[in-house]
């Protein structure tokens, strides 16, 4: 088939413009006739530049882009009833494997109404597509590992803790049963961590249900008489990393035990609570016991391994610590960046 009616109508410089293109271009007629492709249409579909020219589209190659679908999207827009954009299709060639091609058309319209002209170009998006989604299922698989890592290390948490608590029985010194008991705490208080975490897709923790589950945990373990001693938990929907809730468990955990411990002596009865609260970057945590308060002069008590860890954490996490009467009780609040946003809430009455 001659070419040479064709080429007539088209300059020089557009035929140059498409033939140079380093995207793969189609320049088409209304009739889908090919005018010129480009030469990365060519070296990308291993088709001969010289047996493009003047054929019809659905010829190209062994037949492969005879595509009902495509060619009757394309009249469409030769006709200016349509326009296709970023349109998927599978490009199926003989002993090769398929490609995911994505082709837009547009209509050149140069007032020549008696000469209408379509350029199509195709995207391959195949080796995209594959490397996307290998990184999708690597992604997946990290997150189910570290699920399953999470998973055994609160068990094995959770064991240690079991240990401990058998051994705080069996010893005799009532000292060393205390420290016993307190170091069971302070692991479960990170098993509590690792439970949530071995449930989270995104590797944060909730701390409203932690704070919940920790508190659930020191209640069942020292709290003999739930209708005398009680722990409640007003805390927001925080989301914070796992090395930080980890630290926030920890102090929660001492600052529990220290009032469980010294708040509410002989049949006292009484509420704990515990709150947090944040705002962009600040947060504020607070404990607070509505019990016989905070010794002072002589009875005042010694700063022990719980107080030494709570400074510690606190520092750790950039918060300041500020112990306050609660009138009545204690109330120990640590607050990041001094967040006045933050209102924490008094102990409900016993």
């Amino acid at each position: 088939m001659s070419t040479e009616p064709i080429v007539h109508f088209e300059a020089a410089s557009t035929l140059a413009v498409v033939v140079s293109s380093n995207e793969p271009l189609l320049f088409l007629s209304k009739d889908l006739t090919v005018i010129a492709a480009s030469t990365s249409f060519c070296r990308t579909f291993e088709i001969d530049p010289a047996t493009i020219p003047g054929r019809p589209l659905a010829s190209l190659g062994n037949g492969e882009w005879a595509m009902p679908k495509l060619a009757s999207l394309l009249k469409a827009t030769a006709s200016g009833s349509a326009r296709i954009a970023a349109y998927e299709i599978d490009l199926q060639r003989p002993n090769r494997k398929p490609r995911q091609l994505i082709v837009n058309a547009q209509l050149l319209d140069d007032g020549d109404t008696a000469h209408v002209r379509l350029l199509l170009a195709i995207t391959d998006v195949t080796d995209a597509r594959a490397e996307a989604k290998l990184k999708d299922e690597l992604i997946r698989e990290k997150a189910i590992l570290m699920q399953e890592v999470q998973h055994r290390v609160a068990n094995s948490l959770q064991i240690i803790a079991s240990v401990l608590m058998q051994s705080a029985r069996q010893v005799q010194s009532e000292e060393a049963r205390g420290h016993l008991r307190n170091a069971h705490h302070r692991v479960m208080s990170i098993a509590a961590v690792q439970r949530q975490l071995s449930t989270s897709s995104t590797g944060n923790v909730e701390l409203h249900t932690y704070f919940t589950q920790l508190c659930e945990s020191l209640g069942a373990s020292m709290i003999a008489d739930d209708d005398r001693l009680s722990i409640s938990v007003n805390v927001d929907d925080s989301l914070v990393e796992a090395g930080v809730s980890v630290s926030l468990g920890l102090i929660v955990t001492e600052l529990v035990i220290n009032a469980l411990k010294h708040a509410f002596p002989g049949q006292q009865t009484g509420t704990i609570v515990i709150d947090y609260c944040s705002t962009g970057s600040d947060w504020t945590l607070s404990v607070t016991d509505d019990g016989i308060g905070m010794p002072t002069g002589d009875l005042a008590p010694r700063s022990g391994l719980g107080t030494g860890i709570i400074e510690a954490l606190a520092r750790n996490l950039e918060g300041e610590i500020q112990v306050s009467d609660a009138n009545p009780g204690t109330a120990v609040t640590i607050r990041h960046r001094g967040d006045a946003d933050c209102q924490i809430k008094p102990p409900a009455a016993a």
